[in-house]
């Protein structure tokens, strides 16, 4: 029996579904779907004194909220894969929408567990940049497909640099209520934009991936060495980037900085991750992608150990900012990127969504023991610490990962 690598893919797409009008509705939709969960470290304080709870409280809310995004990612990204991308998508901007409008009038825990927390979780699954790319992966040529993701992911820090002084201005001028709200109306404006990011429903290619069914492609992937290896990385991405935009905000104001410095310390974050994914992804077609993942991790956590060490000021804060924005989603371009070496797209957004779950799982962990640790220690200290512990740990992960396509069976003739 022979064996077959992965093969391009078929696309049938309509007149006016260009590349370029394809990756500006995507990019779009990133924009609008990651700008106002980039924020919500900004809504921690006004819910805690309007509500008199603890951090403890609403960080479990939130990392609710990251677990069932990460836990709902592969199975929307499965249906996507199989139906097409738009119900997927619409649907998840209609419960995010819902489940921000609801976060503004939670008036007990368990209220903000289902609005902060599942409803948001689902519609992120549903309508995030992780859905977006992948269907860029399958509608856009080969040649473009790297710089597509890392323009899809841009716009995703370009949302949190537009959604985070937003919000700030939202909260100040009409209450923090009202700001939620607004962010769960603008969410609407996603519905007529998925129709550019329409996929077939079933991908064209070799009989092999055309007769592959969501669970072989599920124990293909976690029985091969180098996607493992990517998975358990991908933990330490979630686990920095969900603990520092939660907690950052209330982190600094505890070392004496104004909540204005915090939301532009997030916004400065989103605005250098639109040049640092941009480069992952021009990067990723240079050089070996788990090369670019080792080189990010490995500076997340010389960058925490800088920040934390220095006395705290806007200077240092900004400058935080500016380089954890350089290395922010940068890991996504070059972790798709392997996803479509190893198995090809037709069960991209579904393997892409698997990686993302265990992702998730280290926003959960970050989210929660940041406000767990804090309410116990009254510090952040051990937090700052395991975020740098795991960003050595992923750096030496990704190392072994071998860049090369999955071999399966050829096809045999009748």
């Amino acid at each position: 029996m022979t064996a077959t690598t992965i093969p391009s893919q078929t696309r049938r797409l309509r007149a006016w579904q260009t590349p370029t009008v394809i990756i500006v509705c995507g990019c779009l939709i990133a924009i609008l779907s990651f700008g106002p969960r980039s924020a919500l470290g900004q809504f921690v304080l006004p819910l805690s004194v309007d509500n008199g709870w603890g951090r403890d409280v609403i960080s479990f809310g939130l990392a609710i909220q990251n677990l069932i995004w990460g836990a709902a990612q592969p199975f929307a990204g499965g249906l996507a894969d199989k139906f097409g991308s738009i119900r997927v998508i619409s649907t998840g901007a209609v419960l995010y929408g819902l489940g921000l409008a609801l976060m503004a009038y939670s008036d007990s825990p368990a209220m903000l567990n289902l609005s902060a927390g599942v409803l948001i979780g689902f519609g992120l699954a549903g309508c995030s940049f992780n859905l977006v790319i992948g269907a860029l992966g399958k509608l856009v040529p080969d040649n473009m497909r790297m710089l597509a993701f890392g323009a899809g992911t841009a716009a995703g820090s370009f949302g949190q640099f537009l959604f985070s002084p937003l919000a700030r201005f939202l909260i100040d001028g009409f209450g923090w209520q009202a700001a939620l709200v607004s962010f769960g109306a603008i969410l609407l404006l996603i519905l007529p934009l998925s129709l550019a990011l329409a996929t077939p429903p079933h991908d064209t290619g070799t009989a092999a991936v055309r007769q592959q069914s969501a669970r072989q492609a599920l124990k293909e992937a976690f029985g091969h060495r180098s996607y493992v290896l990517l998975v358990l990385g991908f933990f330490t991405c979630g686990f920095q980037l969900a603990f520092i935009t939660i907690h950052l905000p209330a982190y600094l104001l505890d070392r004496g900085l104004s909540a204005d410095i915090g939301a532009f310390t997030i916004g400065v974050i989103g605005l250098f991750n639109i040049f640092g994914s941009l480069l992952a992804g021009w990067f990723s077609m240079r050089v070996p992608k788990r090369f670019v993942l080792s080189v990010i991790y490995f500076s997340r956590a010389l960058a925490v150990i800088a920040f934390i060490a220095l006395p705290p000021s806007p200077a240092s804060a900004i400058m935080f900012g500016a380089v954890m924005g350089l290395l922010w989603l940068s890991t996504v371009p070059p972790t798709h990127g392997l996803v479509v070496v190893m198995f090809g797209t037709r069960w991209l957004a579904m393997l892409a969504g698997a990686a993302f779950f265990s992702h998730q799982v280290g926003g959960f962990l970050g989210v929660w023991l940041g406000g767990i640790l804090f309410e116990r220690t009254g510090s952040y200290d051990v937090v700052w610490w395991l975020s740098v512990l795991f960003g050595v740990l992923s750096a030496l992960i990704n190392l072994p990962i071998v860049e090369k396509p999955v071999l399966r069976p050829a096809a045999q003739p009748a």
